[in-house]
Formats: C-alpha cells, structure tokens, sequence
C-alpha cells in the first residue's frame, strides 16, 4: 500500500500572514522565531547539563511556541496527552486481558471524537442541511492549530503500547514533551514514539548533529522562503488571484492555457517545498536537540509511478495510515482493495472538510489501484518516457484538484487546460508574467531532483581533502542562504509569507 501526502489548503483559503483566528501564531520562517525564540531555547537547553533539565527546557520553549498568541489551545493538547498518558498505562497494566482492548477503543474514540467535534461538526452540518433541508446553523468552530498531527501521535502512540512495540511513558512531563515538542508539532512530519523513545530519556548533541542540523534548518527555510512563498506568487498571477477587501477572488476563467498550466505546475512545486522544507526545519532542529527524526520526503516527482510517487511524499503520514488503517480487518477476503479505498477517502478527508478533497483523496486511490491491479512486472515493461509522462500529468491534474475546492471553479480550471473557456493558447500578459519568474521556475525544477547530494557526494569521493572541502563548500552556501532568506523575511514577511497548515 501506497503512502499518503500531506498539501496545503491554496493560499485563497487560508489567511495570507501569520493571523489565525483570535491571535497570532509563531513561525519557523518568522524573524522573531529565528532570532529571539530559538536562541532563547538553545542557550537555555545547552546550559543545562542532566537530560531531566534539558526537557523541561524543551517542554516549557514548545508550549510557549504552541500558545504564542492563543493560549486556550494549550489547554486543549495538555487534556489529551493527559488523558492517552493514563490510558496507555492502563492499557500495558491489563496487557492480555479484555480489559485492555476497552482501554484503546475508549482512547480511539476520544482522539478521533476531539478531531471530529473540532475539524468537521460544520462539514457534517452542511451535509445534514443539504440532505434534509434544513437550516441548522454553523457552530464556527475554531480549529486548534496542529491538531491533525498531534492526535495521529498520541493515537500511534496508544496503539504501539497495546501492541506491546513500545512501554508505556510514567513520567508525564515527558510524554508532553513528546506530543508538544515544537519543531514537529504544527507541521509535521508525525514522529512515532517508538522513534525517539530511548533520545527522551538519553541523548546528547555532538559538533556534527549542531552542524547537520543548521545546515538542515538553512535549506529547509530556503526552500520555504526563496521557493515556495515566490512560486506562490507565480501561481496568483497565472490563476488571475486578485485580493480585495471583501475578499480574495480567482479569475480562473480569464486563463488562458499556457498560464494554466503553467500556474498548477507552480503549484506543486510550491507545495512541495513548502512541506518539504517544514520537514526539513524540523528534522534540523531536532537532531540539533540530540533527537533523530525519520525523512519525510525523499524527492517524490523523481517517481516512476503514483504509487513511487505517494511512498516518497510525506512518508511519515503515508506510513501511518499504512500501520494503523490499511490492515484493520474489516473487508475480509477484499480487504486489500477495499482498504486502499478506505484509506485514501479517509487521506481526502483529513486534508479537509469538504468533498473536493474526499474526491482529490479517491482520485489518487483510482490510479493506485489501477497500477495495483497490473502488478509491479507489467509496468517495469512500460518506457521509462511513458511512465514519467503519464504520472506527471496524473501528478499535476491532481494538485488541481486541491487547489479548487469550489467545484465550478474546479471546472473552469480544467477547461482552461485544454483551452476549453474560449481563451487564447497564451497571450503577451502570460508570456511578461512568466518571464519575470522564469528563473525561480527553473531553479525550482532543478531543486525537485537530488543533484545537490549527488554533488556532494562527488566532491567528497575526488580526494583525501574531499571531506572537508564538501564542509567548506556547504558552510558557505549554507551562510549564503541564510542571508538571503534573513533579507526576503524582512522585506516581504507580512505580505507574502502564507502559513499553509491552518486546516491541520
């Protein structure tokens, strides 16, 4: 079975600064997280010497990340890793016995009742009204921040305990720690405890980890600052995005087809290095704390296929819906396929509440399956050329799916591929559009594939010297790209730094 990704909700439906709801959040590429907060944490964590201080430090830097601007959704992470902390320990002292599985099915329900209540009681309302005419009002819930990823941890974390993978945690502080810590906690990527069981009680941070995991956190800001926030602003001038103060409005229909394609090209490569370069900032940051996170991306548009594609997209959430929902016997002797449909309606619906991404969800499944179903020797007969082509187109459309959550619209956008709504090939205002982003769009392609380790790893294999002519060289790019990301943030952090994660 396949993995499963993790995109953003567009830029037209979440807010375009750092607002959400009744406050205002931090963020990793925020100057004031970069040079207040985080020096704050390490000179506070690396003062201490003995691992119980050094996690109280982190405990108290990730719930203040977490409430920085609203601090009642505090109240709300604490209550669950409370609750799951005493479950688990029922569970593991009723090991074996009925008794145990009460305990799981009594957290599941919690954990999936929290996100249901919080993340679809107005998707669930709509539905109702429509079905039955009725008018219940909205209830306008507000969405805690990072709540997707946080309840699928502790939910892994419940799980392994019953499964006897992992003991339960007696220490609670550490167990929040766990849950809260803050370079993966908004985010992502879904860290299971059993990953970094034995680093919460024991770990230490050598010269390399600190070096690795700057060098990690410069390029994964990169990648969100000089690529992802600028191909945002490719892919609003191919759409026709204009933001007014009624709203933001998308003239879609005014594309012509060069500037669709181009615009939903941009896209998934915005997307991609935006989550990906979250990942990356989290995964730097944690081995800076000592911990070590598993990858998440592993350069997905190299795939060969949707489902090469899906195992090297946000692997983290792909390899829990895989655990924890793919083997779930309830399909009997159909379980295979079924299950895969299961998954991916249930992937649709955790990126939002809404049937266009349930239908972005079953689209994916669609094309799973039907590689499934020819088997893995069938398709190596394929040309490579063949294969590129086809999941590249599939790939692409499918970031349209996303990216136009209202239907009409949705319509209108594949229209224009094909030149359907009655506009031009191109025109002069596509053709000065793109040019002035022709570079960045160049640079990001470039960037989907891995030629800089492979560089690397060339200069290192020239000479006894290699090694640390490899340092050397990424020191300087990583100083570099500092500097220009310092630059971009001030220059254009209220006006085009979209936090993309407000849905999860």
């Amino acid at each position: 079975m396949s993995g499963c990704g993790c995109f953003r909700a567009p830029s037209h439906l979440v807010s375009d600064t750092f607002s959400h709801k009744t406050g205002v959040i931090m963020l990793f590429a925020d100057i004031l997280f970069l040079f207040v907060f985080l020096p704050l944490c390490l000179i506070s964590y690396f003062v201490c010497k003995d691992i119980k201080a050094k996690n109280a430090v982190l405990l108290v830097f990730s719930l203040i990340f977490y409430a920085w601007g609203e601090p009642v959704r505090i109240l709300l992470l604490v209550l669950s890793a409370a609750i799951n902390y005493a479950f688990a320990i029922m569970i593991e002292l009723s090991k074996g016995t009925r008794k145990a599985k009460s305990y799981l099915v009594m957290s599941l329900i919690y954990n999936i009742g929290m996100l249901a209540i919080f993340k679809y009681t107005d998707f669930f309302l709509q539905n109702v009204n429509a079905l039955l005419g009725t008018s219940i009002p909205m209830q306008n819930i507000a969405l805690p921040l990072g709540i997707s990823f946080y309840t699928f941890q502790i939910i892994s974390y419940v799980i392994d305990v019953y499964w006897d993978k992992v003991s339960a945690q007696r220490k609670f502080s550490d167990l929040l720690m766990y849950i809260s810590l803050f370079p993966q906690l908004v985010a992502g990527p879904i860290v299971r405890y059993e990953t970094v069981a034995r680093e919460i009680r024991s770990r230490k941070t050598t010269i390399a980890d600190f070096s690795e995991g700057a060098c990690r956190l410069i390029v994964g800001l990169t990648k969100k600052v000089l690529l992802a926030n600028n191909l945002n602003l490719l892919v609003e001038l191919m759409f026709g995005v204009q933001k007014t103060s009624a709203g933001t409005v998308i003239n879609i229909g005014d594309s012509t087809v060069l500037g669709a394609w181009i615009g939903v090209i941009a896209y998934a490569m915005q997307v991609y290095f935006d989550f990906s370069g979250y990942s990356d900032m989290a995964i730097g940051m944690g081995r800076i704390f000592g911990f070590h996170f598993d990858e998440n991306f592993n350069y997905p548009f190299i795939c060969r296929s949707i489902s090469e594609f899906w195992q090297r997209w946000h692997i983290s959430l792909g390899s829990f819906f895989r655990d924890y929902l793919f083997y779930v016997p309830i399909f009997g002797k159909r379980r295979k396929y079924l299950s895969l449909f299961l998954v991916w309606f249930t992937t649709g619906l955790w990126h939002g509440a809404s049937w266009s991404f349930v239908l972005w969800g079953l689209y994916f499944g669609f094309f799973i399956f039907i590689e499934s179903l020819a088997g893995k020797k069938l398709l190596k007969r394929i040309p490579d050329v063949i294969m590129h082509i086809y999941n590249k187109i599939v790939i692409v459309l499918g970031f349209g799916i996303f990216y136009f959550t209202d239907m009409s619209q949705m319509g209108t956008f594949f229209k224009a591929l094909v030149g359907a709504n009655g506009n031009a090939f191109s025109s002069e205002t596509t053709v000065a559009d793109f040019e002035s982003y022709i570079w960045l769009f160049l640079l990001a392609i470039v960037a989907c594939f891995p030629i800089v380790p492979a560089i690397e790893k060339r200069i290192k294999s020239l000479s006894y010297y290699g090694q640390g002519v490899a340092v050397l060289i990424k020191t300087v790019l990583c100083c570099g790209m500092l500097y220009i990301c310092v630059n971009l943030l001030v220059d254009s952090f209220l006006t085009n730094n979209p936090f993309l994660y407000f849905r999860f």
